[in-house]
Formats: C-alpha cells, structure tokens, sequence
C-alpha cells in the first residue's frame, strides 16, 4: 500500500471510528472523498495550521457538512489544533467538533453548513469576495490577494434550488477561482437517486458558464491531481471537477444508502478494518501519515512570503494598506463617527415632509455608502423598488470593478451569497427584497444568525400599505418570524431618523440585522427623540401634559396612527404616552431601568398596534393588554381601504383603548 493511499485510509478509519464512538453521524462521505481530500489538502492547498486565519490562504468548505469527519480529519492530520481527543469528542456537548461545521467552533472550519446547497452558494460569496478585492487592491507584482475557494458538494447540495441559483451568478461573474468538487456517488438517503435525479449536470453547468471536467475517477490519485491543475489553469470560468465515488468505499457498506448517515456497529468496524488492511489501535495514525499531511512547516513559510510581500505593497500604496487591513479584520473606518455625526446633521436640516422608509433608507445610503467603500449592496431583481440603488454606487460585472450586485430574481442565492462575502472579509454585504420573499430567503438568513455575520437584511413593502399586489405580497406572519430567530436585528423605523439610526446600527452589528421598510410615504415625527433611546429599541415619540395613564406601541406606519389617536384621546382627557419600539431585539437586550422609563411595569393598560402577526407583541402588553395586528392573510386593494378594512384606524384603536381600560379586553 502506498503512503498516499495510507493517508486517505487514515481520514476512513478516523471517521468510522469517531462516528462509531459516537454512534451518530455519516462515515458514507468521509471515505468515498478521502482520496480527492488527500491530494487537495497534501499537494495543493494553501493553509497555514498556525494562523488559520491568515488573510490570504484558501478556502475550503463542505456544502455536504454531514460528511464533517472528512474535515475533521483533514484539519487534525494538517496541524490544526483539533486534537485526536476531540475527534474521540465529535458530537459530544460543548466539543469542537460538532456534528456538521459550525463557524467559529472549529479552527479551520470556514462557514457552517449542514442544509444541502447553501456551503455552495457560500463559496460564490467566498469567491467573488477575492475577485473583488483582488481588483480593488492588487497592483502590478503585488498580488496581495490571490487564493482559490474549494468546495466539496454531494448529490443533494446539487440536488437543491439554491445550488441553480449560485452555480448560475457564479459563472456570470467568471469566477475562475473558485473549485467546485462534485461526488457523483449516485446514492442519497433514500438509496439510488437515479430515481429521482437525472440531471445533465456536467450540461447544466456547461450552460451555467462553468468549466466542466468530467468522469474523473474519485479514487484514482493521478486522476484527481490531473483534474485539480487543470482547474487551477481555468481564467475566465469557475470549475466543476466530476468525481465518480463509490460511498463508503472501503467498508462492508460501500455503494449503498445504509453507509449515508448511520454509525457501524462493531461487526461493520472489523470489517473495515479488514478490507483496508488497517491494524492500527482505534484513534492510533501512523507517524508517516502525519508526516504527510503536516502543513505547519509549509503554511508558515506560506505566510511568510506573503507578510513580505504585503511589507512592500505598504511601502508603495500606505493608503491602500491600512484600509486593506480595517476591512480585513472586520473594522469601520476610523472616519465613521464624524461620517455618522455628519449624516444625523443634515437630517436635523431635512424638512418633515413624508416620506416611505425605502426612500429614506436610500437617501441615507446616498450619505453613507460613499464614506465606506466595504458596502457591497445589491438587490434580487427589485433595485428600483426596494431603492437599493445610491447616487455613487458601481454594478459589478465580469469587466467591471463595482459595488453593487444585480442578483436577478434569486433571493435565497443572493442570501447564501452574502453569508460567504461576509465570511470572508473585506466587505458589509446587504441586499433587498420584499419582506414576504423573506420566505425564500429564510434559511440562510438563519445561518446568518448561527454565524452571527454581519450582513444586512433590506425587507420593503413591509405590510398591507403596499396594497393592490395583494396577500401574495402582503407579509403579515415573516417579522414575527424574524423576530423569533436569535441574533437577529430587526429595525422597523417610522421615520427618516429611525432609519439613519436602523443603519448606523446595522453597521456597527455583530451579527445580521433586517431592515423593514415601508412602500409608502410616512410622517415624520415631529417629537425630539433622544437617539441612545433610539439605539435600544424604543423611543418616547408622544407624551401628554398629563401623567400617562396608559401606553400605545407602535412600529414604522403605525407609529403616525399611534400618535394621531393619542392626541384625538388626549382631547378627550385621556393621557396616553406613544412608544416606538423600532427594534425588539435590541429593547429586549437593553437595560431593566431602561424598559422600565420607557414601559413602566405600574402602566398597564397597554395596546400594541402593528399591521404584522400579533404574535410579537403579547410579551409587552401583558395580560390585561390588546393588540390590533394582522391574524388574517391581507386582500387586494388600495391601501387606504385596507387600513380602514383591517381596523388599523383612529375609531379603532379608540374602541379598542376603552374595552382595554374598562376590563372588558384580556388574554
């Protein structure tokens, strides 16, 4: 047995025995893959174990994250600090070495992945990430970024829609970096899937603009090396190298379903052990294979080169330089306190005239955007409706150096793209659409807040206000949902300095943030509002003369109605204070004294009026509270006869207010 063919038993038996200790997880991958892994990881890709973070090393991921052992394995193997006792901990609480990648657990684990397709459209980000600085900051012999994106995807990543959408931008955008590595092992959970997918795939991504090598023997280590120079030669094309595999290859299982996603029992171990010729004690790797596969020694000279390299390059372009850097590590420019001071005193300038919060969002992307060239913007085929578009913005295109991205019509694509731009480094992605597309969208958005990625989220026409689209339009249960996912930001604004506010945060986040903006025009609060209040969640935006007896919340439109019935009650000698709570998330991250000024526990007459879901709002109005909300799909109309159809009016929120007061309204 050769060495090399050694060391890809070796990542087998580390799988079959990790899963096995276990007795949970998919050896099936891990050992059909092991073999095009060897040759990846021992002839060409460029880590550095000690800095698994370096700038410009490669990328590598699995779409297919059930096989996760395989990259365990590899990260072990290589020099990462992943140590043989947590291969023995893979799956246990509190590991680092979870049952599929998580970001941020796992040194050398780049995304999280697990839900086939999105690890793929995560590396179009990743890859198009390194485009676009290499276009920006590159300068002739000082090709400061210059790394490729590996990704390995199964039959089921291809198998779903995101992959169509990525796969497609991917080769519009001539991507020549990025490597995709397809196992055509023909078996899925349910057993072969000739059933039920019999795609042309090497034709599809032909047609997707993809450079397509195919029939390439996955376990044939020449073959595979052949294929990976071959892809690396590409200029204008990302790669699709088709690997033919056999799942499980190597254990009593291979070539069938029962190897996907079930532990061996003993008996099936022994086996394997037999058919490799492996002899070693569990969890025991020969010395030569780790000699093998070490890539401190050769990472660390990697880098080093580089860190010269980029000593130079700051000799030449300081500038460029130190913005490399800021971006890079994630930072905004040392300028943006005075940009944001200077954003908030035009709008003390701005008259109050109404206007929608998208058209507000824009007008503060015209001020913002060209102080940060780290924002990537761009749109799902609604540029001119969610006004994603600002005054300086470039389009990206194969040509062209830009900063915004046309997506077309792929919401979840252009979500999963984000993810692996932000992942990567370098820029603030953010993109639009409506808020009921959200549903398209809304697994890599939740990805988004498992990472805590800081991509922003632009949802408009965000309510029934949009009206004659009707209630395929109409989001009525998705910022309810957005609400419930953790690490998520919601911004609902009411006005323009809510939505400057809603930004600026959204900027600085650690984590996504969603942006819900209005169709339509909105008044702008008149009430000065102290912007720290605003920065937590929730804003004094009506007080009466009089000590408030009762509290309205509102959001975004709603807010004017909120303020226009409180006023109409006030004449009636009723005192009722109007918060805008614009963001949830953040008043329920804020302090006990803070919610308690803003909704004291002793107030509790309470109605919460937003034309979305209730669902959000009982956990602030109480027991003895209402809210008027959306517990109906919308209908087809101009907006003003919804408002008055769906009782988001004056009369109503008064009716409402009274039956609360007298006790005759509760949960």
């Amino acid at each position: 047995m050769s060495l090399t063919q050694q060391c890809a038993d070796a990542i087998k038996m580390l799988a079959v025995e990790a899963t096995s200790k276990a007795n949970s997880g998919h050896p099936g991958m891990p050992m059909g893959m092991s073999e095009i892994a060897t040759v990846l990881w021992q002839q060409f890709i460029t880590q550095n174990p000690n800095h698994p973070t370096w700038v410009n090393r490669d990328r590598f991921m699995l779409s297919n994250g059930h096989g996760v052992m395989l990259q365990y394995a590899l990260l072990h193997l290589s020099g990462f600090a992943v140590s043989i006792d947590d291969i023995k901990a893979f799956r246990q609480l509190h590991s680092n070495t979870p049952g599929h990648p998580e970001f941020g657990f796992t040194p050398g684990v780049e995304t999280t992945t697990g839900p086939l397709g999105q690890g793929f459209g995560n590396a179009v980000g990743f890859a198009l990430a390194e485009k676009l600085l290499a276009l920006e900051f590159n300068e002739p012999r000082h090709p400061i970024v210059d790394h490729h994106t590996y990704v390995f995807v199964g039959d089921g990543c291809l198998m779903e829609g995101v992959s169509h959408e990525a796969a497609s931008l991917a080769g519009t955008w001539q991507l020549n970096k990025l490597i995709a590595f397809y196992d055509d092992n023909g078996i899925s959970i349910d057993g072969k899937v000739a059933g039920w997918f019999t795609d042309d795939t090497p034709m599809r991504f032909r047609s997707y603009g993809w450079h397509v090598i195919e029939k390439v023997d996955g376990h044939d280590f020449a073959a595979i090396e052949q294929a990976i120079l071959e892809a690396q030669k590409s200029q204008n094309k990302p790669v699709l190298i088709c690997c033919r595999t056999v799942i499980g290859k190597g254990s009593p299982l291979a070539g069938s379903e029962k190897a996907h996603g079930s532990a061996m029992n003993p008996e099936q171990v022994a086996q394997t052990r037999e058919i490799l010729n492996w002899h070693h004690a569990p969890f025991d790797v020969p010395k030569a294979v780790y000699a093998a596969f070490d890539l401190r020694e050769k990472g660390q000279a990697k880098e080093q080169a580089w860190q010269h390299l980029f000593a130079d390059y700051q000799k030449a372009y300081p500038e460029k330089a130190a913005q490399f850097l800021q971006r890079t590590q994630h930072d905004l420019p040392a300028s943006f306190a005075s940009v944001q001071q200077n954003l908030f005193d035009k709008i003390a300038q701005q008259e109050k005239t109404p206007i929608s919060t998208r058209k507000a969002s824009q007008w503060v992307l015209d001020e913002l955007a060209p102080h940060l060239p780290e924002i990537l913007g761009g749109s799902a085929d609604l540029t001119h409706s969610n006004l994603t578009w600002w005054k300086k913005a470039q389009a990206f295109s194969h040509q062209t150096q830009g900063n915004y991205l046309y997506y077309g019509v792929r919401e979840f694509g252009m979500s999963t793209i984000m993810n692996g731009v932000a992942l990567h480094g370098g820029f603030i992605p953010f993109g639009g659409t409506f808020l009921t597309f959200l549903d398209y969208c809304k697994n890599a958005v939740r990805l988004s807040a498992i990472m805590k990625q800081r991509v922003i989220y632009v949802f408009t026409h965000d309510s029934i206000g949009l009206g004659e689209d009707g209630p395929t339009h109409q989001p009525i249960e998705q910022l309810c949902m957005l609400r419930a996912t953790p690490n998520v930001t919601e911004w609902r604004p009411c006005d323009l300095f809510e939505t400057a506010i809603a930004w600026v945060e959204s900027l600085k986040e650690k984590g996504p943030s969603a942006l819900i903006l209005s169709r339509q025009n909105l008044a702008q609060t008149a009430a000065p509002r102290a912007m720290g209040d605003v920065v937590q969640g929730a804003s004094i935006v009506f007080e009466p003369a009089k000590a408030p007896e009762a509290i309205f919340i509102a959001t975004g439109s709603e807010v004017a109605l909120a303020i226009d019935a409180a006023k109409m009650l006030e004449a009636k000698g009723e005192a009722i204070r109007v918060v805008s709570m614009v963001s949830t998330a953040r008043f329920n991250r804020a302090s006990a004294d803070f919610k308690e000024r803003i909704l004291p526990a002793a107030l509790t007459c309470r109605l919460a009026i937003e034309a979305q879901s209730p669902l959000s709002w009982y956990q602030y109005v109480g027991h003895q509270g209402a809210v008027i909300g959306l517990a109906q799909f919308g209908e087809s109309a101009p907006a003003d006869a919804l408002w008055e159809h769906f009782g988001f009016t004056i009369s109503n929120i008064e009716k409402t207010f009274y039956s609360i007061k007298e006790g005759n309204y509760g949960h």
